[in-house]
C-alpha cells in the first residue's frame, strides 16, 4: 500500500484544542465576581488528578483561562456619587415592566438572572443614569425608567 494511504496516527485527525477565548477590554471585577473566580480555580484543581488524558486537558486549558482571568482582575466598586456604573444594582421599567439589573463583569454575568456583563447593550444605555432618569434603548425614547439604584 503506497505511504499516501497510510495512516500515521489518530492524533493527526482530532479537531485541534483552542484556548478559551479572552473578552476584549479590561477584566472588571466586583467581589462576587473575584470570589466565582477563585471557586471555579479551586473546582478545577480538585477536579485535575482523577482526570485522564483528554478530560485533563480540558481541565487544564479552563484553569489556564480562569488563572489568566484571575491575575488580570481589577476589583471595581459601584460609583460613590449614586449613580449607575459597574457593580450598581438598578431597578427599572423596561418597557413599563419592572427589572432589577445588576452591572457584572463578563464572568459573573447571568442575564436570566439580572446579572449583565457592563459590555452589554443594556447595562452600557445604564451606565451614568441617576434615580428619575429616561433613557433610550433599543430605538425608543423612552425605553428605560431608573426607579432605584442599590
Amino acid at each position: 500500500m503506497s505511504v499516501a494511504f497510510r495512516r500515521e496516527s489518530d492524533e493527526e485527525h482530532k479537531e485541534p484544542r483552542f484556548e478559551r477565548p479572552l473578552p476584549g477590554g479590561a477584566n472588571l471585577v466586583t467581589a462576587r465576581g473575584q470570589l466565582l473566580i477563585a471557586e471555579r480555580i479551586a473546582a478545577l484543581e480538585a477536579q485535575l488528578p482523577a482526570a485522564e488524558d483528554e478530560a485533563a486537558e480540558a481541565i487544564r486549558r479552563d484553569l489556564r483561562y480562569w488563572q489568566t482571568r484571575r491575575t488580570t482582575a481589577v476589583p471595581t466598586m459601584p460609583p460613590p456619587d449614586g449613580t449607575a456604573g459597574f457593580g450598581s444594582t438598578i431597578d427599572i421599567l423596561l418597557d413599563g415592566k419592572p427589572r432589577r439589573i445588576a452591572i457584572v463583569g463578563d464572568d459573573e454575568a447571568d442575564p436570566k438572572s439580572g446579572r449583565l456583563a457592563f459590555t452589554a447593550p443594556l447595562a452600557r444605555a445604564l451606565i451614568g443614569a441617576q434615580v428619575g432618569d429616561v433613557l433610550p434603548f433599543a430605538g425608543r425614547d423612552d425605553a428605560i425608567e431608573v426607579v432605584a439604584i442599590v
